[in-house]
């Protein structure tokens, strides 16, 4: 508990041929609950009232009918130097943030969040995590205590056990402070977004599919389930919803502006070397593009919506229909794009 001391003068001007002004001061203590989390500044304000009249003797919120008698000298010499207000009634106070605790606090947080969600301080406790199963971490924040792993925990461990190796032998994060961690953990995911690509494309072309189809259904989805989960373990671990929307928009630029750009820039100097000129046709990009700008638009639509307090109040989260309304509305948008996108591939729908 904290106090806060705030002057505020009350004036006492009593009557009679040479006129006196009395002004009292009086200390008043403000207590502010401390509830242990950083605010910004804060502002209230203290006001005085209408000072009341008491009658000798008698002290505040007593009965008019237990008050002593006064003769009536007395009480014209106290109805004489009626109490009133001074010049200044009212009181801001300001509560003001401490920068110096803030960023202390914000460091100790950034370093304790990357220690429990990413941090490793040796190769060996990352194969011993890789290799051992472990109980689902939602199960064990409801019930605060540790479980056994159950039966679907032991299945999704045998299915993703060679990842789990695979991503053990990138270096600990303790390493060039998380450099060394992050050059290692990019190349491998870039390596493996091109294995995927691959199968994806030697995939569609044995079942007779065109790219562009492959691409939006197969491609797409085998690149972006895993930065569904990243941006699900970010929810969880952010108060808010910056991180996990975050992730995914990063996601999609760097597989547009690195994906695309670096992919035609190598062939566009490999081909201006042998004097030839590389061109790309266009096919149903424009179609496509445009159609994901309006189901686009649809979705941020739904999230600025879900901002509502009776809603939702924010863009993750909320009541569980409201969840359940707003996966199945996401749903929807991709298998429309999927469909429409499709259809025009196949020329059963006009195209651009």
């Amino acid at each position: 508990m904290h106090n806060s001391q705030c002057p505020i003068s009350l004036s006492h001007q009593a009557s009679g041929s040479a006129v006196t002004e009395l002004r009292l001061r009086k200390i008043i203590e403000v207590k502010i609950i401390d509830d242990e989390e950083y605010e910004k500044n804060k502002t209230f304000t203290i006001e005085l009232g209408e000072p009341v009249l008491l009658e000798i003797g008698q002290k505040h919120g007593d009965s008019n009918e237990n008050k002593p008698a006064v003769g009536g000298e007395d009480e014209e010499v106290a109805k004489m130097g009626c109490p009133s207000l001074g010049e200044h009634t009212r009181q801001e106070v300001v509560i003001e943030e401490s920068y110096e605790f803030k960023n202390t606090v914000d460091k100790l947080i950034k370093k304790t969040n990357l220690a429990l969600v990413v941090g490793s301080s040796s190769w060996r406790e990352q194969f011993v995590n890789a290799v051992t199963v472990s109980a689902g971490d939602d199960d064990e924040e409801e019930s605060g205590e540790e479980r056994l792993p159950s039966c679907f925990d032991y299945i999704m461990h045998f299915l993703t056990v060679f990842w789990k190796v695979l991503f053990a032998f990138v270096p600990p994060t303790e390493y060039w402070n998380g450099w060394a961690c992050f050059i290692v953990s990019i190349s491998l995911i870039g390596v493996l977004t091109a294995v995927t690509g691959d199968l994806a494309s030697h995939f569609g072309c044995t079942i007779g599919l065109k790219d562009s189809v492959t691409a939006v259904v197969f491609v797409a989805l085998g690149t972006s389930v895993p930065d569904t989960f990243a941006s699900k373990v970010a929810a969880i671990q952010d108060q808010y919803a910056d991180a996990s929307i975050g992730n995914v928009t990063g996601s999609n630029a760097v597989n547009v502006f690195l994906g695309i750009g670096v992919a035609w820039t190598i062939a566009a100097v490999h081909w201006r070397l042998k004097g030839k000129t590389f061109n790309v046709p266009p096919g149903s990009l424009a179609f496509s593009v445009t159609l994901f700008t309006a189901l686009a638009v649809v979705a941020v639509s739904a999230l600025l919506y879900r901002r509502r307090p009776s809603v939702a109040g924010g863009e993750l989260g909320g009541p569980r229909t409201t969840k359940l309304v707003t996966s199945l509305l996401f749903f929807c948008l991709w298998l429309v794009y999927i469909l429409l996108a499709s259809l025009e591939a196949y020329c059963h729908i006009p195209g651009f």
